[in-house]
């Protein structure tokens, strides 16, 4: 893809080319990251952020070990002995 330029409107706002949101999946009404990094403003899909975050935690977290069932069963262990 090619370098487009945007311009700034009322409250900041940017327009994201079509081709762009295309490329990224996004529609009207979705929801974004933005993202500063090195002077720059970085835009992910809240799905591509989500799979990104997911990948970090599977290198910590063994697969088919759900921390969310563990959370649950310490809760409830605690819950028994109030």
């Amino acid at each position: 893809m090619t370098d487009i330029r945007s311009k700034i409107t009322g409250g900041g706002r940017v327009v994201i080319p079509a081709e762009y949101r295309r490329a990224l999946g996004l529609h009207d009404g979705d929801e974004v990251v933005l993202r500063l990094i090195d002077g720059e403003v970085r835009i992910i899909s809240v799905r591509e952020a989500i799979r990104r975050a997911q990948e970090i935690v599977r290198q910590y977290v063994p697969r088919g070990r759900s921390l969310a069932d563990e959370l649950i069963a310490e809760r409830r262990q605690e819950a028994r002995r109030e």
